[in-house]
């Protein structure tokens, strides 16, 4: 009898971070030098960080 496995079976939720101005953070994928970087910014002010949650 085939089980689904215990990852499946969990919900997934995603996570909303704004910054402090009141925008949203969406994270943006940027090749630079060579490397994949991966970057949290606002939609309103245009603040880069490194992960969504340096937006407090």
């Amino acid at each position: 009898m085939a089980q689904a496995s215990k990852n499946s079976r969990t919900t997934s939720a995603t996570q909303k971070f704004y910054c402090s101005c009141g925008g949203e953070v969406k994270m943006k994928t940027v090749f630079e030098n060579g490397k994949v970087k991966n970057l949290a910014e606002c939609e309103k002010c245009k603040r880069l960080e490194r992960r969504p949650s340096d937006f407090k």
